[in-house]
């Protein structure tokens, strides 16, 4: 089984902190998940920025639908590859 990395796209910096750090906790992440600004297309603007916190699971045991309904409970969601 390849190795798979799912995308939550969350709506700035400080929540995509605090998935980080509750996706340990409800999801058992061992490692840690890195977090990675995504300014949308044309904006120079920080405050348009999403931020992308990238979930590495090598065994592929997270559920993708789980995943989504998390952070959509931060107003956000799973980027489907």
């Amino acid at each position: 089984m390849s190795d798979v990395r799912h995308v939550l796209v969350l709506p700035d910096r400080d929540t995509a902190e605090e998935v980080a750090g509750e996706l340990a906790d409800r999801f058992g992440v061992a490692e840690e998940p890195q977090l990675v600004r995504d300014a949308l297309a044309g904006e120079d603007d920080a405050e348009d920025a999403q931020w992308l916190v990238i979930v590495e699971d090598p065994a592929g045991r997270l559920d993708p639908a789980s995943l989504d309904a998390f952070a959509a409970e931060y107003e956000g969601w799973l980027e489907v590859p």
